[in-house]
Order: structure tokens, then sequence, then C-alpha cells
């Protein structure tokens, strides 16, 4: 009898893998699913500064570790601090994917340091209705820049802007002018002057105009795919747009009325506690909106001397002298407490009007009835005792008994007093009074 082939009797092993990897395709969504392109859209509507620049960064992370087609930064800006443009640009340099700046929403721009940022990015596009220019630079810490220290800045600017430029192979010489002539032109302008690469109308519009495109990387060459992504928004987050708020010019000054208003009325009514606090937290965040703002110390001494002459307004009689002398100057101040010609970091006069009205209002008012509380004579204790009436229960030869307020007190006079006659009480020694008569009884 012939022995069995035990080869002959195993199942085939094909069948089997096929039917196991499409079982574990179903379950897991199969290799098409995990690879489904997707593009991460970051939105900056603000000044550049430090909080931009953090948000950036952090969306530009999230799209290279989650493994996005691309990155598109959808931008309005009238530019802001040359530090954090900086920051902004050496990220898209050295970015692992492909980072598109649009500049959105219609009506929106790229001023300055925006302008900086788009000729950065591997694509820039611009949606209809948007301009891009004017990115001379100004001096963004308040102090006064003379024509050597100007031309050193322009002339580093203008170096920086034309290497931007030629690295996209972008119009170098609109982007020199863009500097030193503060030039600006519309989207369609900078399309026909190859400062930009795309007009589009929306996102969806961009992600198709953007496949099929290729675009060099420090890591190579890189073909977007985009027709059929997705899109994934990239929120700012609650701290972020907390901080972005707090860099408003307009924010810092109202947060340092409320912290100087607040900690008068705190030093000036003591043990109300809430003003106190209020004004602590204030003037901190204030500080940390002016890190970043050119702030003028002139003004802020200006601000806080019509603070005090409101405070003085309360205390001492002016005929309304200290309280003009403290709206003018605050309105000086406030004025003069940003120190630059950039428009977006000045405070604007729809804010300080009624900021420097209502706190004068609130200090005058505050203030006034601190002091009125401090002079006013004190309610209890033996203080209290001092002026009141009290009828006499024994004769005082020069002791006696006096019942004041219900109560029957030791009592000394210096003129005799019968039983019924009224007294006042004129101190009070331990825990005997001293007392008087009435006027009309001493007479008597």
């Amino acid at each position: 009898m012939k022995a069995l082939d035990s080869r002959s009797h195993r199942p085939p092993l094909a069948p089997v893998v096929a039917t196991l990897a499409f079982l574990t395709a179903l379950l897991t969504g199969g290799p098409a699913a995990r690879a489904e392109p997707f593009v991460v859209l970051a939105t900056y509507d603000g000044v550049i500064n430090p909080v931009s620049a953090e948000y950036l960064h952090d969306a530009l992370t999230s799209a290279q570790e989650s493994g996005a087609q691309a990155l598109i930064i959808r931008l309005n800006t009238p530019g802001g601090l040359d530090s954090s443009m900086r920051l902004i640009i050496k990220d898209i340099t050295g970015a692992a994917v492909p980072v598109v700046v649009y500049v959105a929403p219609s009506s929106g721009r790229a001023a300055s340091a925006g302008v900086f940022i788009t000729l950065a990015a591997h694509v820039a596009a611009m949606a209809p209705g948007t301009n891009i220019g004017a990115a001379h630079p100004v001096a963004m810490g308040g102090q006064e820049m003379d024509k050597e220290m100007k031309e050193k800045v322009e002339n580093d600017s203008v170096a920086y802007i034309k290497s931007i430029a030629e690295q996209r192979k972008r119009n170098a010489a609109w982007a020199e002018d863009a500097v030193r002539k503060s030039l600006s032109v519309t989207e369609r302008e900078a399309l026909k002057l190859k400062i930009i690469d795309l007009v589009v109308d929306d996102v969806p519009a961009l992600l198709k105009q953007l496949d099929g495109r290729t675009v060099t990387l420090q890591t190579g060459q890189a073909v977007l795919r985009t027709a059929a992504a997705t899109l994934r928004e990239f929120p700012m987050g609650l701290r972020l747009e907390f901080l972005k708020a707090l860099s408003d010019p307009n924010i810092a000054y109202l947060l340092m009325t409320i912290g100087t208003v607040g900690l008068m009325a705190e030093l000036y009514n003591p043990g109300a506690i809430l003003p106190g606090i209020v004004g602590a937290i204030s003037l901190i965040m204030a500080f940390y909106s002016f890190q970043s703002l050119p702030v003028n110390y002139a003004g802020v001494l200006l601000f806080l001397l019509g603070i005090v002459f409101f405070v003085l307004e309360a205390t001492v009689t002016s005929y309304g002298l200290l309280a003009i002398g403290g709206i003018v100057s605050m309105l000086l101040g406030s004025v003069m407490l940003i120190k630059t010609d950039v428009e977006f970091l000045r405070i604007s006069w729809s804010v300080i009007l009624p900021v420097v009205g209502l706190a004068a209002l609130f200090s005058l008012l505050i203030v006034g009835m601190g002091v009125r509380a401090m002079r006013r004579p004190p309610a209890t204790g033996r203080e209290e005792m001092v002026g009141l009436v009290g009828i006499v229960r024994t004769a005082l030869t020069p002791h006696g008994q006096v019942a004041v307020h219900g109560e029957l007190w030791e009592a000394i006079s210096e003129h005799p007093l019968q039983p019924g006659d009224e007294a006042e009480v004129t101190s009070v020694d331990g825990l005997r009074l001293r007392v008087k008569p009435l006027s009309a009884q001493k007479e008597v």
C-alpha cells in the first residue's frame, strides 16, 4: 500500500492570502482610504507679530506631521514686525511640504511684511479685489532714525526681498520698488508682472488650479495632487486668539486705563478688593501688550498724570481746573502713547475719546466717594459717643450717672447738673464720659 503524500491534501495558499487581504482592506479602509489626499488650511487676518509667527509655525508642523499635500495660508495683513516676518519666512523656506499663500478675501491685502511672506511661498495666489505692495520699512520701536540708519534698513530690506523673489523666480525688480518706492498693485497687475502665480475666486478653485503643479522643496521636487483633496482647517485656538487680541493697541490702551483707575479706586477705598484685583490683572496684561508696540513713555507719564489730576479734583477745591488739566493730559498722553507712522498701530480716536470721558467720570465718582467716606465721622466706638446728648439720672456734683443711647454711663461734669437735665458728651475717658450742660441750661 502506497504512503499518502501529505502535500496533496494541503489547501492552496493563494486564495487564502487573497481572502485575508480582502478582509483586512475592508476592516482598515484599504490603502486608498488611508492615502486620501488632504490640504491643511490656516487663516490669519491681522498684524504680523509673535502670535502670527507661532500660529503659522504650528500649522506648518501639523501639515508636515500629518502628511498633507500642502499648507494653504489664507492671509490678510497690513504688515507687522520684521522679526516675526523673518521667522515665518524661515519656516516656509525650510518646509517639507509645499506652502501656498492665498491673499484673501476680496478687499484684503498683503502689505509691508505680507509682501515678503507672499513672495516666499512656493505658490502665491490672490483673490479678486485684493492688492499687494507698500513694503517700505518703518521704525517700529518708537525711536527716530537718521538718514544713514534709514538707508541701512532700506538696503537690508531690499537685499532680503530680492533674494526671496529670485529664489522663487518672481519679479525681483518690482519687489525692490515695493520696498524703495512703496509700490502697490492689484491682483491682476501682480499676475501680469509675475509677482504671483494665480488669481482664483476661492479655496476650492485654488485646489483645482494647484493640481499637477510641481514645486521645489529643499528635499527635492514635489507634485501637488489637490483636485480631489479635502480641506482640514487648522484653528488658531483660544490661547493664541486671546494673545492676538491683547496685541491690539486699542485693547492695550483700554487695559492700561482700567488697570490705573482700578488701582486708584482701591487706594482710596481700602478693602474694596475687587477694583484692586481687576486693576492689577489689567495692568499686567497691558504691559504684555506694550512689549510688541512702540510705546512712548512720555505718553504714559502724561496719561498717568491725567488720572492723578482727576483724583486731586475729588480732594481739592480747584473749581474744575484740575479736571480740565486731567482731560488735556490724558488726551495728549493717549495721542503720544504709541509713537509710530504705521496706521494700524495707532490708537483710534473712537476709542480715545470715550475712554478719557469714562475714566474722568469714574475717577471723580469712585475717588470722591472714597474721600467722603474717609472724612465722615466714625459711626462706632468711642469717637461715635462724642457729641451725643444724654439725660442726667443722678446729680452731677461733679460725679453722677447719665443715660446715653439707652445705656447708663458714669459721668463727670465741671458744671453741676440735676436729674432730668440734658448733657452733651465732650469726650470718653475709659468707661467714664465727660459731659457739659447744653448752652441753654448753662445760662440758666
